[in-house]
């Protein structure tokens, strides 16, 4: 990670991300399982405030407590049953030694948790 990518306010996770950790990850489910598990990682964050669910537009947003943050996590059913999860994490308040590595923390966590809801396929696709 660079210098200035430290201090970057916003962690988005993609296919062809640099950092292998923030790749997309693939799920052996149909969106509304994806939907589904989710609402219920992110239900049992502390003080996590879910601000809307869009099941047509494949989105969910919410507010996370530490650090404060903003969160969108895209669910696109790529197959009948494969579904692929993003999330784009930012926050407004900065940081002496960056905000970067803390949302980077969070979408790793969240991951993690989903991976343990759902049946892991792959990261990343070409």
């Amino acid at each position: 990670m660079g210098l200035l990518t430290r201090f970057n306010r916003i962690c988005e996770t993609s296919d062809k991300n640099k950092l292998p950790e923030l790749r997309t990850h693939y799920y052996k489910a149909n969106s509304a399982k994806a939907f589904a598990a989710v609402e219920e990682v992110l239900r049992s964050i502390p003080n996590c405030r879910i601000v809307n669910i869009s099941k047509e537009h494949g989105e969910v947003s919410a507010e996370l407590p530490s650090p404060h943050s903003f969160l969108v996590v895209t669910i696109v059913a790529v197959q009948p049953n494969e579904t692929a999860v993003d999330f784009i994490i930012s926050s407004e308040r900065t940081s002496l030694t960056g905000m970067f590595p803390s949302l980077k923390k969070q979408a790793v966590a969240l991951y993690q948790e989903l991976d343990q809801k759902l049946p892991y396929l792959s990261k990343g696709k070409p």
